[in-house]
Parts: C-alpha cells; structure tokens; sequence
C-alpha cells in the first residue's frame, strides 16, 4: 500500500484510516490482499422528507452523501464501487453490504452483475423503529445485510470461510437462521441496537451497532485476517476488528468521521470506551 503513504489519516500496526475518495483510493490498493468487506454504502435518502426521531419529526436529510439518485444512478454507483472492491478482495474473501429497501436491490443487481454470488440475506429487525407518520403504509423495521463472494467462472464459485460452530454455539446450539432479532435488552443470542456508550466521543447519522460488526467478523473471519470498510464513518468495523484481533483498513472523504473512528480506537486502548 506504498502508493497510498499520503492518504493515511491514522495508522497503527492493525488499524488504518484513509481519507479520501473511495473510488480513487481503492485503485492503488494491492490486488486480492483483503480477506472480508463490510460496506454499509449511502442509502440515497435525503430527498427533503421527513421522519420521526426522540418523538419530534425531523428531517431525514443526512448529508451531501446521501442525496436521492435515479435508479440509474444507484445501480452505476454500486457497480462502480463493487468492482472496485472485487479486485482487492481475495478469491476466497467475502462481503457483506448493509441497506434499506432504498437501495438493496440495486446493490443485489449490482453484485450478480459484477461478478459476485450472494450466500445470504440477511434480516435485522429493530424493536423501536420510526413510526410511519403518513400512515398509509406497515412501519420500516428492519434492514438486509447481504453477504456475497466471488464467482469465480460461471460453474465456480469462491470457497468462503464460515465459522459454523461459533454461530451455531451462539445460537443456543441451533443452526443460526438469517433473521437477527435486536432486542433492548437482549439475550445472549441476540443483538441490540447502538447504544450510548458507543456514542461517547461523537454520533455518525448512519452508525451500526459494534455487536452487529461482531457478529459478521466472528461469522466470516479469523485472527489477523485484514478487513476493509469502504465507507467507514464512525468506525465501527474496525472498533470491531481491534476487539476481535483483526487488522482493519478504513476509508472515508469525511476528515470528522475519521477524527471520530480516531478517537473511538484510542478510547479502546485507553480507557475501553466505544
């Protein structure tokens, strides 16, 4: 990664913050040296509407980042960042990929066009979602991870790693299904939604859960396995991959989002703050 020394934002021995375009970025990366993306791309919400959050409507406009794009313009923009991440990923390597219903059909058409073949979809379903204030339609709760790898020739698809037993164990020794329940308080099995202890040193609009990230790393990777999140706004993923002895690449445009990824890292080794 020589070629990318003046786009280092922060680096220690395991965990990388680029600063930068992804796309551009993403060119200078060694080829197939990356063993598992997690990406959680724009959804392409801001569109001027509205949304409820703490009781009061508010704006659902995040940032520039996230403005509303055509149909067209969602799947090229997927396309374009799908191939550029298949080409640093290994033959073997996976990628998992967050979205609403917004924009996770364009990115399952993106990846099947690109090349990829898609192992699951998975459900994650919220206990205290935004009420739908029209009211002409059921309340949006949940969101899709897909997870995907490579397909290598039309007969011959990548041979991904799959910690079984750990989400089997997990599972109260049942096999884990692709519906991920958060719960408030949740059991041993089951996921919560962010909580404020991970919002200590600043708050990221998009910002997912660490036991979330826990639970795909544990699922598709290993000790020092290097991982890459294209899109890395609060950090989360490499808070992730620092708890679980992984090495994390990030990249994000946003000097803040990295500042904030920064300082959640240091709060890991200091203070064991998120």
């Amino acid at each position: 990664m020589n070629k990318l020394k003046d786009k280092i934002y922060y680096e220690t021995e395991d965990f990388t913050l680029l600063l930068g375009d992804t796309f551009e970025l993403l060119k200078d990366f060694p080829e197939k040296t990356i063993d598992v993306i997690f990406a959680d791309p724009p959804y392409f919400l801001s569109d001027g509407g509205v949304t409820c959050h703490s009781g009061k409507q508010v704006s659902v406009n995040k940032a520039k980042w996230d403005q509303a794009l055509t149909i067209e313009g969602k799947l090229k923009f997927h396309q374009d960042w799908i191939k550029a991440c298949k080409k640093v990923l290994k033959d073997d390597g996976t990628i998992w990929i967050s979205g609403t219903l917004h924009s996770i059909y364009a990115i399952g058409v993106a990846l099947e066009l690109e090349g990829f073949s898609i192992i699951n979809n998975i459900i994650w379903q919220k206990p205290n979602p935004a009420p739908n204030l029209a009211c002409r339609s059921f309340t949006h709760s949940t969101e899709t991870i897909i997870w995907a790898r490579k397909q290598l020739t039309k007969s011959k698809k990548g041979k991904h790693y799959f910690n079984y037993s750990v989400m089997k164990k997990e599972n109260q020794n049942k096999q884990m299904k692709d519906v991920w329940t958060f719960e408030e308080e949740p059991k041993i099995w089951q996921i919560a939604t962010t909580p404020k202890r991970e919002k200590a040193f600043g708050k990221h609009p998009t910002q997912k859960p660490l036991r979330l990230l826990e639970r795909i790393l544990v699922a598709s990777t290993k000790e020092g396995d290097i991982v890459l999140d294209p899109f890395s706004g609060s950090g989360t993923t490499g808070i992730a991959c620092k708890l679980l002895n992984r090495k994390y690449v990030g990249i994000d445009n946003n000097e803040e989002y990295l500042e904030l990824s920064k300082k959640r890292y240091e709060g890991v080794l200091n203070e064991k703050k998120l």
